[in-house]
């Protein structure tokens, strides 16, 4: 819900919540994000959207990519998903 409405007011040039660019608010919430592709509880179409347009974003999976890079003695198994 928090992210349905400024995707209707402000989102529709692109898939990010304020539009076509990554910003600041979208930046923030790519923890969110992150929890929300680990642990994949239903969700709508539209926040699944907005979860994978985040998930690809350049910045995000270098994110990601620095993540894998940890060493293997930081993996908790059960709240690791090498998404």
């Amino acid at each position: 819900t928090i992210w349905a409405e400024p995707r209707a007011r402000f989102g529709a040039g692109g898939p990010f919540l304020f539009g076509a660019a990554f910003n600041g608010a979208d930046a923030m919430y790519a923890p969110v994000v992150t929890r929300l592709l680990t642990f994949q509880p239903p969700v709508s179409a539209a926040t699944r959207a907005y979860c994978d347009a985040v998930r690809a974003q350049p910045l995000v999976a270098a994110w990601y990519a620095g993540a894998a890079e940890e060493p293997v003695e930081w993996i908790f198994p059960g709240y690791e998903n090498p998404q």
